[in-house]
């Protein structure tokens, strides 16, 4: 998909007046929708025009109308995972469980579509979905009574842990499953075989390390920085609210769609 920046034409005129062949209205948001379905079910090398043309029934030149390239496209469906992390949440006013819900609706998100998650999680899209998600992150923390300095800060290793961990999962589940299979038995078939005389920390742990290193790390991850981070709001509020609920301030609640 090349740019075509003279292309794309405002929201308002984009709408098709007819339907495609396959008796749908092409839309942008049908669009992102499409993609995310063709990259679930081939990976990254669905994401072309002629495939995305030959799945809507349309022409592969009207999907320009809507997106300059195939980057634009890609931001759009990494918008568009974000607002579906969104869509359903809404703060209880318990900043520490409301930030750990978000981390796990993000992580969730991302293993329902590994394919795209890997390609977008590092992405800064600037669109409306990432937009409300950074103010309601902040409102969260600010909320419960970290000063901005720190809010940002703890912002910044939250949503990078939760993205880095949502990007590391969701290749692993995007492997093949005799792959996925294959590398959970490495630590039956290997390590849980090691000698404790030549590694005896191994041995020790061994059934811990087969039961364990099959899950994902990021709920223990998560509950560790969010364990820190209330310990730093005890030492700058005095204990008042670390580990218990903060103010929710207006505009905290995602609009709903």
């Amino acid at each position: 998909m090349t740019s075509t920046n003279d292309r794309v034409v405002p929201p308002a005129a984009r709408r098709r007046r007819r339907p495609t062949k396959t008796g749908v209205v092409l839309s942008g948001e049908l669009i992102v929708e499409t993609a995310l379905r063709l990259l679930k079910e081939h990976g990254a090398d669905a994401l072309t025009v002629r495939r995305l043309g030959l799945a809507l029934g349309a022409d592969p030149s009207a999907l320009y109308r809507y997106f300059r390239d195939t980057d634009d496209l890609l931001l759009a469906v990494a918008d568009e995972l974000i607002g579906r992390t969104l869509r359903d949440w809404r703060p209880t006013g318990d900043w520490r469980a409301d930030l750990r819900d978000l981390g796990l609706r993000v992580h969730s998100g991302s293993l329902a579509h590994p394919q795209a998650a890997v390609l977008s999680s590092y992405r800064v899209t600037g669109r409306a979905h990432e937009i409300q998600a950074v103010e309601t992150i902040l409102g969260v923390l600010r909320g419960a009574g970290f000063p901005d300095a720190e809010a940002v800060r703890i912002y910044h290793a939250f949503v990078d842990q939760a993205l880095a961990f949502a990007a590391l999962d969701a290749a692993s589940t995007a492997l093949p499953p005799a792959a996925r299979e294959a590398e959970a038995g490495v630590w039956r078939a290997t390590y849980a075989r090691l000698p404790a005389d030549s590694h005896p920390n191994i041995a020790a742990t061994a059934r811990h390390l087969v039961h364990d290193m099959r899950r994902s790390a990021y709920p223990t991850a998560l509950d560790m920085l969010l364990g820190a981070a209330a310990a730093r709001l005890a030492e700058i509020t005095g204990g008042g609210r670390a580990a218990g609920t903060g103010p929710v301030r207006d505009g905290m609640r995602p609009a709903a769609d």
